[in-house]
C-alpha cells in the first residue's frame, strides 16, 4: 500500500475530517482538538481523529472518555472510525478497553476517474437508472431487506432524504429487471473535494457474479466524470476488492469501525 502514497496523501487531505461522514441532512459536524464528531446521524454518531501519535497514550484516555461523555448525554451509540496507517495498535486496544466492539475491516481503494472503464454495461435484461420517486425508494427498501435479512425500509427512507436534501451531491442507482430491483448502489460527489465516493452495491443473491456491481461502478465513474471529478473512493469489503482491482482501483490503507453502545443501565425509555 505504501507504493501508492500520493493517493493516500490526497485521501487524507480531502476525505478525512468533515468529509468522512458523507452527505446526510441535519448532521452537525463538531471539531474538538484532533477529533471530528458527527451529531444527528440517522442511527448512531460517528467520530474520527487524526494525529493520535502526536497526542500520545497519556492523552488517549481523556480523548476517548470525552467522546463517551458526549454520546452518553445524547443517549446514542457511536462509531469511532479508525485507519491503519495512522491509528496505533495500542490506541485500538484502548478503545476495546473502554467497551468498544471492533467491526469488520474494509480496504480503502482509490482510482482515477480517467483510468476507469466507463463503458461497462450490465447483463442482458438488466437496466440501470437513477432512483427518483417514492416508489423507487420503496423498491430499494424491499431490496435491502431481502439482501440483509432484516427490515431496511427506514434505511431506504434515509437515502431518499439524502437525495431530496442534496440532489446535486447524491445519486442512488438501481439495477432492475422489469419492475424488480435486483441491485442498488450510491454515489456521493463530495463538495469541496476532487472525489466521488461509492457506497452500497447491494445485490440479490441470485443476481450476483453476473457483472452488475462492475456495471454500477462504471456508471458511477461516468457520473463523476460528468462533474469533472478526479478520483473515485470505496471502503471495500473483501468480496468487492478483486472486482475493483480489475477496474483499476488500488488499495491505500484499511479502515476499521469500533462501536460503543450505552451499557444496559443507560438505555433510556422513550418519551
Amino acid at each position: 500500500m505504501s507504493s501508492h502514497s500520493p493517493l493516500l496523501e490526497v485521501y487524507d487531505e480531502q476525505l478525512r475530517g468533515r468529509a468522512a461522514f458523507g452527505t446526510v441532512p441535519g448532521v452537525r459536524i463538531e471539531l474538538e482538538d484532533i477529533v471530528v464528531r458527527a451529531i444527528g446521524l440517522h442511527l448512531q454518531g460517528m467520530v474520527s481523529a487524526t494525529d493520535l501519535k502526536r497526542l500520545g497514550p497519556s492523552g488517549w484516555d481523556c480523548l476517548v472518555g470525552r467522546q463517551i461523555e458526549v454520546y452518553s448525554a445524547l443517549k446514542q451509540p457511536f462509531e469511532w472510525k479508525t485507519w491503519s496507517h495512522d491509528h496505533p495498535q495500542e490506541f485500538l486496544s484502548r478503545l476495546e478497553s473502554f467497551g468498544f466492539v471492533r467491526g469488520e475491516t474494509e480496504t480503502v481503494m482509490i482510482a482515477r476517474v480517467a483510468e476507469v472503464d466507463r463503458s461497462v454495461t450490465p447483463p442482458a435484461g438488466v437496466h440501470l437508472r437513477t432512483a427518483t420517486s417514492a416508489a423507487d425508494f420503496a423498491r430499494l427498501g424491499t431490496l435491502l431487506t431481502e439482501v440483509f435479512g432484516e427490515d431496511m425500509r427506514e434505511q431506504a427512507e434515509a437515502y431518499r432524504a439524502m437525495v431530496e436534501a442534496f440532489p446535486n451531491s447524491v445519486s442512488v442507482l438501481a439495477a432492475e429487471v422489469g419492475d424488480e430491483w435486483v441491485s442498488s448502489a450510491r454515489a456521493e460527489f463530495v463538495e469541496g473535494t476532487d472525489f466521488c465516493t461509492l457506497w452500497g452495491g447491494s445485490t440479490l443473491p441470485a443476481w450476483r457474479s453476473r457483472g452488475i456491481y462492475r456495471a454500477l461502478v462504471s456508471r458511477r465513474a461516468q457520473l463523476a466524470a460528468n462533474r469533472g471529478l478526479t478520483f473515485l473512493e470505496v471502503d471495500a469489503l473483501p468480496t468487492s476488492r478483486p472486482i475493483l482491482e480489475r477496474l483499476g482501483f488500488v488499495a491505500v490503507t484499511t479502515t476499521t469501525p469500533f462501536l460503543w453502545s450505552p451499557p444496559p443501565a443507560q438505555i433510556w425509555p422513550e418519551g
